[in-house]
């Protein structure tokens, strides 16, 4: 008799660890799901930013025909960044690639503002409509890369939150899930919000 309380004890916990472990996984598929999602948003935006920075650099180039290789560095830090992003979409739980990735973003952040200084110099280019278009896109687009990061960044919190807590962390390992996701976080991420603004009055 007390041999079958014991197995039905033991079967009547082995049970609720088992309902307790898939609740577990479920929680956290769900969150990781939710942040690649998100991630996915902020990679939407970002291919429209890649998309209008050469439309931007052919549009200025006429009126700046001296300064070709502050055009080029903006080419080329858009390429770099692009490359990043790419890698970091394949890999998004990679930290190297993330890393690297928001590296290049900021080296394109100071690409731009270098342009954004030069622009300034040539009064021509206040008045070019094509210019004001693209700018005032890019200012748009950038607006929703800043919101999609922070949901990004939310969604992270939330997964790492949900990873760490007790009792979750005894089995969230077993499951795959052995390590935080890295929040988005540029270098200077207020910068990079602000960067292709450019006032044409």
């Amino acid at each position: 008799m007390n041999l079958w309380i014991a197995i039905t004890m033991m079967a009547g916990m082995m049970i609720v660890a088992a309902i307790f472990a898939a609740a577990v996984y479920n929680q956290l598929i769900a969150l990781g799901t939710n942040c690649e999602n998100a991630f996915a948003q902020i990679e939407l935006q970002l291919k429209r930013r890649y998309d209008l920075i050469p439309n931007l650099v052919e549009c200025v180039k006429s009126y700046m025909a001296h300064e070709k290789s502050t055009l080029e560095s903006v080419i080329a830090a858009r390429n770099q960044a692009a490359a990043g992003l790419k890698q970091a979409a394949e890999q998004p739980q990679n930290p190297e690639a993330l890393q690297a990735w928001m590296g290049a973003e900021t080296a394109l952040n100071g690409a731009l503002g270098r342009l954004t200084a030069v622009i300034e110099a040539y009064p021509n280019l206040k008045a070019d409509a094509s210019v004001a278009g693209l700018t005032e896109e890019l200012t748009s687009t950038e607006n929703r890369i800043a919101f999609a990061r922070q949901a990004y960044n939310d969604w992270v919190t939330g997964f790492n939150t949900n990873r760490l807590a007790f009792p979750n962390c005894l089995v969230a390992g077993l499951f795959g899930f052995d390590r935080n996701r890295k929040h988005l976080d540029f270098a200077d991420a207020q910068k990079l919000v602000d960067a292709p603004r450019v006032m044409l009055a």
